[in-house]
């Protein structure tokens, strides 16, 4: 095995024991057992399990923003958020993994940061589409922010939920995660206030 397919090997096999025992849960002599290869190799290339836990995450992070942004089209702003909150579910389907390890809280900075960070790259870029259509609408965009994240956060926190329920469908939890947002949304006041006596 070259030294490429090596690390490669020792990525998946912590990523698979990072998602199911978690850091604290995960040894290297675990990962280096499972690799069939011994300790010091784990430890060349990666430094020890904070080294091999960063580039996995990393890799997570980068691998979710990449498939958030990329399909934001554009268009409708109620097919953006279709599009989001289905390439979000399309990811906890799909990398149901890498989506376990995220959410966890990370015990080391990576590069790419946690999964809150990846989070408030995403509420950023919502954020912006959301002050175009708020000051369109008449509406505070200083706002925007607050939106951003409270919409983004409901997909997410829903994401959680239905990596273990898997009931029901992505397409469908995604439609009602819309029809709550979306007809939500379209009923804005604009100076909300509490009813509270």
């Amino acid at each position: 095995m070259t030294g490429t397919e090596r690390r490669q090997q020792l990525l998946n096999v912590a990523r698979a024991l990072f998602a199911e025992k978690g850091f604290d849960g995960t040894s290297v002599e675990e990962i280096a057992h499972r690799a069939n290869v011994s300790k010091p190799v784990v430890y060349e290339h990666f430094g020890g399990k904070e080294g091999i836990y960063a580039v996995v995450v990393d890799r997570e992070t980068q691998l979710l923003l990449d498939q958030m942004v990329s399909t934001l089209h554009g268009g409708h702003p109620k097919v953006m958020l279709e599009q989001a909150a289905t390439a979000l579910l399309s990811y906890v389907e799909e990398s149901h993994d890498g989506f376990r390890i995220l959410v966890r809280d990370s015990p080391v900075a990576s590069a790419g940061g946690t999964f809150s960070t990846v989070l408030n790259d995403i509420a950023s870029q919502v954020e912006h589409i959301l002050g175009q259509q708020f000051t369109a609408r008449g509406y505070d965009d200083k706002l925007s922010a607050l939106y951003a994240q409270a919409l983004v956060g409901m997909v997410a926190l829903t994401g959680q939920w239905w990596l273990d329920a898997r009931k029901p469908k992505r397409d469908e939890v995604a439609a009602h995660l819309v029809n709550l947002a979306w007809n939500g949304l379209s009923h804005l006041e604009h100076k909300p206030k509490l009813q509270l006596s």
